[in-house]
């Protein structure tokens, strides 16, 4: 499906069970469900976590909910619903987080997800994440984390040495 019309927007209270569910649908697989309605509301509100929706037209097709903390950002969740998946809604979530940390001054975001989720691996590594460690039965007690990092802090090139025409 392409991803032409998509819209990315902060949510709101009445996006939570949209959230939640696709949490549960999409993340919380064989597990018990935690990120419920309730939860995410909670999220919502909460001034130092974002909760970012993208939508066709009116449907959310895809979220992303950011903790900020003083040097670093933990990236809660991320889902995009199957048949929207592959056309950038993922990166586009990604990428309005990351430049709303750097202007928050976050040094270093980071994740966890499930650790034989190899296709969520691929997609994290490609937009510059790398492994930091696994997190032993993380999830529910009983699910492997591989927890992942990436330095989003943008290094400013060297200015240029300036030098007589005399000295080469």
């Amino acid at each position: 499906m392409p991803a032409t019309n998509i819209t990315l927007r902060l949510a709101t209270a009445s996006d939570a069970h949209a959230i939640a569910t696709m949490s549960r649908d999409l993340i919380e697989t064989g597990l018990a469900w935690s990120w419920t309605p309730e939860r995410v509301a909670r999220s919502i509100a909460n001034r130092d976590t974002v909760t970012l929706v993208a939508c066709d037209a009116e449907r959310v097709i895809a979220f992303a909910i950011m903790h900020f903390g003083d040097a670093r950002a933990r990236l809660n969740l991320l889902a995009v619903r199957a048949r929207y998946q592959r056309n950038g809604i993922g990166r586009r979530l990604v990428a309005w987080l990351e430049a709303s940390a750097l202007a928050a001054g976050i040094e270093a975001v980071e994740l966890e997800l499930r650790r034989d989720n190899a296709g969520a691996r691929r997609f994290y590594e490609r937009l510059g994440f790398r492994p930091v460690g696994i997190v032993a039965r993380y999830y529910a007690g009983a699910v492997d984390a591989l927890r992942m990092a990436r330095d989003i802090r943008r290094v400013a090139p060297s200015p240029p040495v300036w030098r007589a025409p005399w000295q080469k």
